[in-house]
């Protein structure tokens, strides 16, 4: 079973679908059998790089809104992340560009550390509040992971540099008209949108495995409708609740 994941590095309700997908799978009983494959996405892919707002300035600025109501919505993702176990240092997050980053995770599939690099670039930015678009710290990050920093510095600086298979992943997300994320998609035909809650993973999962068996041949949505679905869109990361 192959499970494909759009997402960024800067969309929290992506850390937070990520984590609930592991344990969900925690649980599968087939979960050696499972293999996860990150996918680009980025949310805004003209947002400048660091500027020296916080993401509750920077929430603001670009909706309209009050910076005490921004830090009220992310007061309340941020108690979805931990319910995960997740720590979300709001206040000092520095949204920033991801593309680099994104260039940086292919490197890091095509040397066999894709899933550690991106739990590691997700820590980072979430409870780290480090600047993810940073060439240094994106270096150190790759170090952590165990990839080359030469490797890793070489690429960066060549903005070409595994730029196409970011944009390829894009496009296909295109193809398959997603326009927010996470988005997992399952043996690309098993559709589940948004940070849903384990239990529709671990549903999922099973249903699949046994479809599968069956062979079952349609693209199939297995999203819950549940009051616990969430997904960042064109940058805007709301709770379920406030989409009502």
């Amino acid at each position: 079973m192959k499970i494909e994941v759009w997402s960024d590095f800067v969309c929290p309700f992506c850390y937070i679908g990520k984590r609930r997908l592991e344990n969900a799978l925690a649980l599968f009983p087939h979960k050696d059998q499972v293999q996860i494959e990150f996918k680009s996405f980025e949310l805004d892919p003209h947002s400048p790089k660091y500027s020296g707002k916080n993401i509750h300035e920077a929430l603001a600025a670009k909706y309209g809104m009050s910076v005490e109501q921004a830090k009220k919505t992310n007061e309340g993702v941020g108690q979805h992340a931990a319910a995960v176990g997740l720590t979300f240092n709001f206040d000092g997050m520095k949204p920033t560009n991801t593309f680099d980053a994104h260039r940086l995770a292919k490197y890091a599939k095509a040397n066999g550390k894709e899933t550690i690099l991106t739990e590691k670039l997700l820590h980072a930015y979430f409870t780290e509040s480090k600047e993810i678009s940073d060439h240094d710290t994106l270096v150190d990050i790759a170090v952590e992971a165990g990839l080359d920093r030469q490797g890793a510095l070489t690429i960066l600086q060549d903005e070409n540099a595994f730029a196409n298979d970011v944009r390829i992943d894009e496009a296909i997300a295109q193809q398959y008209g997603i326009s927010g994320v996470p988005y997992f998609i399952i043996n690309q035909k098993y559709a589940i949108s948004g940070a849903q809650p384990p239990e529709t993973f671990a549903n999922a999962l099973q249903k699949v495995w046994e479809e599968e068996s069956a062979a079952a041949p349609k693209f199939q949505d297995l999203s819950a409708d549940s009051s616990e679905d969430a997904s960042c869109v064109d940058g805007n990361c709301t709770l379920p609740e406030d989409k009502e």
